[in-house]
Order: structure tokens, then C-alpha cells, then sequence
């Protein structure tokens, strides 16, 4: 535990929620209270914002028709004063279910509840009456009311179907409750809910269980987490309701933006907390990203206007309590390996129909691709390869040309040949040094009179002279240029402007972060894209360091290195995500990366990725790889993403052309975020 607010949750617009299975009964409310406050104990004690519990679990829901009984009101009632007591010494804000009576009329409500006071009660809005379900014969529909108050416990509280709780010292802890069959309404009252400004969207539920039904409620916390761009808290009743016609499994599901973040087991005999911390933050800032969402308040006259905010102070410590929640180290790799292999599918499928329309619609004859024996050349090729297979065109329509220079190593040279070979495309050799000490010698740079200089102009002189017989080839043999760079090496500006490899006639590999190639390739080889020949090459491939090969090596023989120079891929690749795809602030980027690397024995990795390759990283790693990644993302590269040429976008977590996904000023600075980072992380 440390005391820099940097490590606390809460300085990162984070909640940390829980969907809670007391042990049940069948209406005995006085032993229901003691089991909902034997769980918010719990949630407390674990630091929990807010615990959501099941549909009337402080009065019991299968009891029929003694919902009618004025015993059973008053029972109810002593149980939430119980509850609301407890509450006075705990933190969490308390979803509790019960059966209240007002203006005679009974209503199956959400009670809320924080600190030893009520803050409001959310009647239901859609009463199942179909069926096994008989709640019509019980209780009113809570449609329609608004700007209304119930007394409870000796308070007088606000009562509707249009409250948000919003916390006042904690901006984006603002919670939406509706309950259990809301929810499976074509319209949900948590849509308006969201859209009226609720980030946490909440369901107590009593919800039998049937064969399926599990699935379905699945189904429903993801896509209305999806749809309303917000955390969907559903808690289910579990063991102890009357087993009369039904039975129970208790239950619970944490969804974020369509994600499952966390669930409880079912069918368990001992009560259930599951735990998870929401990231508020990013929901907010998806929603400044989704003009669809304000366009579906407007379409709905603005929810905001109709809903009253209840205010409450909530007290949260700026503390390290950790992180409940699993951080991806690689966000465009599934852990999953089902999961990874279907995004591997995708993704690969979407890069050979870039290239094989590209090449239908120009009419070309061939396509011509530098191969260098490292991993994204490879990757195009392959690409290319099964592009050709698709179109019924022969491989022998590629060509590919290998172009040694200075610093190029028998290894990867060797390799490349060793794959065009095994493709059985059309392979040349053409070695660029004398063009390259030409060039060099009429520039007068050292390195033409024997010292050893290899500054940028050295580097990129090889660079640009490859990719200036590239085109020249393409234009003398019919062709048209694959470019290889990735998606990685665009947002660091890894790559040689104009006459180098950021130019190509299609960018085939723009939209794949480099991480994902190299999952691409395994998959490439476990699926039996290829045969056995190829499938030996690009292994031997994946086993290489990764080198521009630019630079000889020095006098112990090391290569040169391209993350000793701009850091490690996992590390620029995790940034680069929620930047593009998120534009989190880089402290709290910082924050996920130090949960994500800083213990390689915690968390999930890729089923194949190489166990040298599971490595950890401290948080002063982190911090100088960052600072790194936005000086080059933000103030020295953009302009050779704004003249980025066409390629497909691939995954979700966002591509860089200007085209699409992103857009900004090439003469911009990088000032505001290392400020930001500086201020913020220790």
C-alpha cells in the first residue's frame, strides 16, 4: 500500500462496485436484513463504492400473496430501518430490494441507501404478469411517476421512476436502478437512465432460473451496457426463496461497454459478493466519442430534463485499495484463446480482402513487396500470398526483392529468401550498398570516407534508396507497392517519410499493431494457413530479435536494437490503445500499465505467447517509456500519419489514418500530456 494519490483508484475515475447473493428466505425480513448487512460488512471492509442486491431481498420475492399482508409491510419496514442503521459506519451505497406501500398501492422498488439515510426510491416499471410470473396480482407499475416522495423509515425521500444518484465528490459515480423484467422490456427505463447522465446502470433481480436463462440475462447486461454506454450491475436472487414452482441460482454479472468485467458462481449454497472496479472514466469519455448517443437524447427530448439528480456525499478516501479488475497486458490480443483465434481470423481476413479489391479495382499485374526477412514484411507477404490464392491468381505475381545494405544480417537475409521460396513467389536480390556509398559519397558524409558514422542520414539513405527501386520496379514491372509498416510503428513515427517505408500504393499493415502480428503469424502456423516449408520459416522469423538492421554491429557483435531505442512493443502498444482508442489521461495510463506488468505471476497471458517473453516492468519503466511514446506520438510524428496512404482499418482499439480514426495537427506539441503525466505520476 502506498500514499501517493497516483495509486488510489479513485484519483483515476474508477468505482469499485459488487453484486451481492445473500443467503434468502422465504419473507423472514428480520433474517434477510441481518444477511444484507453481514454482506455490505463485507463490501465495506473490501472497499466497495456500491453494492447491488437482488429484487426484494429485505422482504422476500416468492411469497405470492402474502406480498398483501400488512404484517409482512411492517416486517419490511423494520428491516430496512435495520439496514439503513448499519449503513450509518459503512461507505458502500446500498441497492436493496423491498415491497413498499403508498397511496394505496404496493410497488416492488429499489431502495437506496448511503450512510444511514435513505437517498431515494425507484419503483418497478414493467410488472411480468405471464407465464410463472403473477406480479400484476401484487404490485403497481411504477410508469409515470416522477417529481414524486415516499416516507421510509421516518424519512421523507424522493420516489420515481426519474431519480440518478450522483455523488458530489466523486463526479462519475452517478448510479441508475431499475428492476429484474426492465430490463428484458424493449425499453428499458436504464436507456433513459444512461442518457439522462447514469454511468452505473444497476438491476436488482429476483429472476427465476430456467435451462438458458443464464445466457439470456448474459446477453441482455452486454448489450445494454453496450448500447448505453455505461456499467450494467445485475444481481439475481439465489438459494433460500421458496423452491414452491421455481428455483434460483443467485446470479451476478459486472458489464462494462459490453465487456463481462466479473460473475459470481451459481447454484452456490454460501452468499456470494463478486467485486469489480468500473472504469467511469472511460464510459464518460466514449460518450464524448459516440455522437449517436446524444443524438438518441435528443431523439428522446433529453432524458436530463425530466430526471431529478440526487446529490450525496460519498466520502471516498484517496487510497491504495488496489485494482479489482484484470488489465490486459496486450489490449489487441485476447487472452481467450478461442476468443484470440477469432480475432485472429478477422483480422487476417480483413487484410487479404484490403489487398485483393486494391488489386481487382487497379487492374495491376503484380504486386511488388520488399522483403527483409523481419516480421512485418513477412507478415505482407503472407498476406499478399493468400490474397493471390483468393483472386485464382498464380503467387508468381509477386515479387519480392530482398535489398541488403550495410547492417543486414545472413540471418534475416537468409529468411527471406527461405520464405519466398517456400511461397513460391518471384524472389531478386538487389543489393543497395554501392547505390548507398554513392549517395553517401556525393554528400560528403563521413561514413563515405571511412569514419564510422551512422546518424539518421545514414540509416535513412538505405531506407529511402529501398523504397525508391520499389517503385521504380512497380512502375517498370507493372506493379503495385504492399507496404509493410504497422500500426505500432505509425504512432511513434518509427519510419521513413516520403521515400521510405511510410509510402506504399496500399498500407496493408497500417491497422496491425505489432503485438498482433505476431500473434497473426502463430495463428498463421497452428491453423495450417500454409504448408509445413512456410510454417518452418515464419517460426524461425518469430524467434528474431526485432532490428531495423540499419546500423553494423558493434565490436561485441550486438544489433542493432529497435526497442532499446524506443521501448518495448507491449509497452508502446498498450499506450498507443488507450490513447487512440480512448484518450485516457497518461497518468491513468501509467496506472493501468503498473496493474497490468508490474508481476508477471498475476493476470491471465496469451495462451502462446513464448514464456522469456512474459516479462514485468516497474512503474519507473513505465513512466520513461511513456513520456517517450507521447513526446514522439504527439509532437514529432503526426505529420507522417496525416500523409499516411490507404490501408484497412482492423481492429476496434482504432487505426491512425486521417481518413479515419484519427485526425490532428501535424505541428502540434506534446506539452499538455507529459505535463499531465509529470503532475500525476509519482
Amino acid at each position: 500500500m502506498t500514499g501517493h494519490p497516483f495509486y488510489a483508484l479513485h484519483s483515476h475515475a474508477m468505482v469499485r462496485v459488487a453484486a451481492a447473493t445473500p443467503r434468502a428466505s422465504v419473507g423472514d425480513c428480520a433474517a434477510n436484513a441481518a444477511a444484507t448487512i453481514e454482506q455490505a460488512r463485507i463490501a465495506d471492509s473490501r472497499g466497495c463504492d456500491l453494492v447491488v442486491f437482488p429484487e426484494l431481498n429485505i422482504t422476500s420475492y416468492a411469497i405470492d400473496d402474502l406480498h398483501l399482508q400488512s404484517a409482512q409491510h411492517r416486517a419490511t419496514e423494520l428491516a430496512l430501518e435495520a439496514v439503513v442503521a448499519a449503513s450509518a459506519t459503512l461507505s458502500p451505497v446500498l441497492l436493496v430490494g423491498a415491497a413498499l406501500p403508498r397511496n394505496g398501492r404496493l410497488y416492488n422498488c429499489a431502495v437506496v441507501i448511503a450512510r444511514g439515510r435513505v437517498l431515494g426510491v425507484v419503483p418497478k416499471t414493467f410488472l411480468p404478469n405471464y407465464r410463472e410470473y403473477y406480479e400484476k396480482r401484487w404490485f403497481a407499475s411504477g410508469r409515470g411517476l416522477a417529481g414524486l416522495s415516499i416516507d421510509v423509515v421516518g424519512q421523507s425521500v424522493p420516489f420515481g421512476t426519474d431519480l440518478i444518484f450522483a455523488a458530489s465528490d466523486l463526479p462519475s459515480f452517478t448510479v441508475h436502478a431499475e428492476i429484474c423484467e426492465d430490463y428484458w422490456a424493449p425499453t428499458p427505463p436504464s436507456t433513459a437512465g444512461a442518457l439522462a447522465g447514469a454511468l452505473i446502470c444497476c438491476n436488482l433481480s429476483a429472476s427465476n432460473i430456467v435451462i438458458g436463462k443464464a445466457r439470456e440475462r448474459e446477453l441482455l447486461a452486454a448489450s445494454q451496457s453496450a448500447r448505453g454506454v455505461c456499467a450494467y450491475i445485475y444481481s439475481a436472487s439465489g438459494p433460500g426463496e421458496s423452491t414452491t414452482d421455481v428455483a434460483w441460482d443467485g446470479q451476478g454479472l459486472i458489464y462494462e461497454l459490453g465487456q463481462l468485467i466479473a460473475e459470481s458462481r451459481r447454484f452456490a449454497r454460501e452468499p456470494e459478493l463478486v467485486i469489480a472496479d468500473i472504469d467511469t472514466g472511460r464510459l464518460a469519455q466514449e460518450r464524448l466519442r459516440d455522437g449517436t448517443f446524444n443524438d438518441a437524447a435528443s431523439h428522446l427530448d433529453h432524458p436530463e430534463t425530466r430526471f431529478r439528480r440526487i446529490a450525496f456525499d460519498h466520502g471516498a478516501a484517496l487510497a491504495d485499495i488496489g485494482l479489482e479488475r484484470g488489465i490486459p497486458r496486450f489490449p489487441f490480443v485476447p487472452n481467450d484463446p478461442v476468443q484470440r483465434d477469432a480475432d485472429c481470423f478477422e483480422a487476417f481476413n480483413i487484410q487479404v480482402e484490403g489487398i485483393a479489391k486494391r488489386v481487382e479495382a487497379t487492374g495491376t499485374k503484380r504486386m511488388v513487396i520488399g522483403v527483409s526477412g523481419g516480421l512485418d514484411s513477412t507478415h505482407a507477404l503472407i498476406v499478399a500470398a493468400k490474397a493471390m490464392d483468393r483472386l485464382g491468381r498464380p503467387r508468381s505475381d509477386i515479387l519480392g526483392f530482398t535489398m541488403p545494405g550495410f547492417a543486414t544480417g545472413e540471418g534475416t537475409k537468409g529468411n527471406a529468401w527461405a520464405l519466398m521460396r517456400a511461397l513460391g513467389i518471384s524472389g531478386e536480390e538487389i543489393d543497395i550498398r554501392p547505390a548507398a556509398q554513392r549517395m553517401l559519397e556525393e554528400m560528403h558524409h563521413p561514413f563515405a570516407h571511412g569514419e564510422p558514422v551512422y546518424d539518421v542520414t545514414f540509416e535513412n539513405v538505405q531506407a529511402g534508396l529501398r523504397t525508391d527501386y520499389l517503385f521504380r520496379l512497380a512502375n517498370q514491372r507493372e506493379g503495385l507497392v504492399v507496404g509493410t509498416g504497422d500500426l505500432s510503428e505509425l504512432a511513434l513515427g518509427w519510419c521513413t517519410y516520403g521515400v521510405g517505408d511510410q509510402m506504399s500504393h496500399y498500407a496493408v499493415n497500417a491497422g496491425v499493431p505489432k503485438t498482433l502480428i505476431q500473434f497473426l503469424i502463430r495463428w498463421c502456423i497452428r491453423t495450417g494457413q500454409y504448408d509445413e516449408q512456410t510454417n518452418e520459416v515464419l517460426a524461425a522469423i518469430l524467434a528474431q530479435e526485432i532490428s531495423p538492421e540499419l546500423v553494423p554491429a558493434d565490436a561485441e557483435g550486438g544489433l542493432q536494437s529497435t526497442e532499446d531505442k524506443i521501448g518495448p512493443y507491449p509497452l508502446n502498444d498498450f499506450f498507443a490503445h488507450y490513447v487512440i482508442r480512448h484518450g485516457l489521461a497518461p497518468s491513468k495510463i501509467a496506472f493501468l500499465a503498473w496493474h497490468a506488468w508490474r508481476d508477471a505471476a498475476v493476470g491471465s497471458w496469451p495462451e502462446d505467447l513464448p514464456e522469456a517473453a512474459r516479462v514485468t516492468y516497474d512503474l519507473p519503466t513505465i513512466r520513461l517509456w511513456l513520456e517517450r511514446f507521447l513526446f514522439r506520438f504527439f509532437q514529432i510524428s503526426q505529420f507522417k500519419r496525416s500523409a499516411l496512404p490507404n490501408g484497412p482499418k482492423v481492429s476496434a482499439g482504432g487505426a491512425l489514418s486521417p481518413r479515419g480514426d484519427w485526425r490532428a495537427p501535424s505541428d502540434g506539441t506534446a506539452a499538455v500530456w507529459l505535463d499531465e503525466l509529470r503532475a500525476n505520476c509519482p
